[in-house]
């Protein structure tokens, strides 16, 4: 025991990117889980850190993806304040199945463009269909994200799961760990927003049924 916990302390030691790239993006989910907008800005520190991370450990699809990320933490920090009614804080929705459809479909014909330019076009990329995989679902379930979209936890749990054995293979552990985390906090905060939704629509049902009892009396 003592032993495994050596060779913990001397992982951290010998790579302190991710480290603080992990402690930062388990911030950053634990964050969103409660819907809080801090969460961004945290997000973009771990983004930033893992771009140096997955350019070492040549995933490509993930480097990449989180160079996409970046624009999208500014974007949804930006969106989740202003993105709602008359530029005011966004509030979480459901998708549409159309939308989920759409979104779906593209992320299935992403997978399979980007998993060919990788295995075919790049001479060192580790699992190319799995990170072309985690890569095309993770912006899609970024984009809901940034959306206030309830869904997106699910997509997330997908996400993530593939992670977990993709990260353990490549030797990245403490980034495993991380991602091990991540699926519990995706799985988590999908009630968690589940149960927000419910009281911020029961909440405006009650504001508008009062609105209407005001007009009636109104118009009397």
């Amino acid at each position: 025991m003592l032993e495994f916990l050596q060779s913990v302390l001397q992982y951290f030691i010998d790579n302190p990117i991710e480290l603080v790239g992990t402690i930062f993006g388990i911030i950053c989910v634990a964050l969103n889980l409660v819907e809080n907008i801090w969460a961004w800005p945290t997000g973009i520190i771990s983004v930033a850190l893992f771009i140096c991370i997955f350019w070492d450990a040549n995933l490509y699809g993930d480097f990449g993806l989180h160079i996409v990320y970046l624009g999208l933490g500014f974007y949804g920090w930006y969106n989740w304040l202003y993105g709602g009614k008359k530029q005011t804080e966004l509030r979480i929705s459901l998708s549409k199945r159309k939308e989920l459809l759409i979104l779906g479909l593209v992320g299935v014909v992403c997978t399979i463009v980007l998993g060919f330019i990788l295995d075919n076009y790049t001479k060192d990329a580790a699992y190319p269909y799995w990170d072309a995989t985690t890569t095309c679902f993770s912006l899609i379930a970024q984009y809901q994200l940034t959306k206030k979209k309830a869904e997106n936890w699910l997509v997330w749990i997908f996400v993530d799961f593939i992670c977990v054995g993709v990260y353990y293979y490549k030797g990245l552990y403490i980034v495993t760990f991380l991602y091990f985390i991540y699926l519990f906090l995706a799985t988590a905060g999908y009630f968690n927003w589940k149960r927000l939704f419910e009281k911020q629509e029961l909440s405006q049902q009650d504001w508008s049924d009062l609105e209407e009892v005001q007009w009636k009396s109104n118009t009397k």
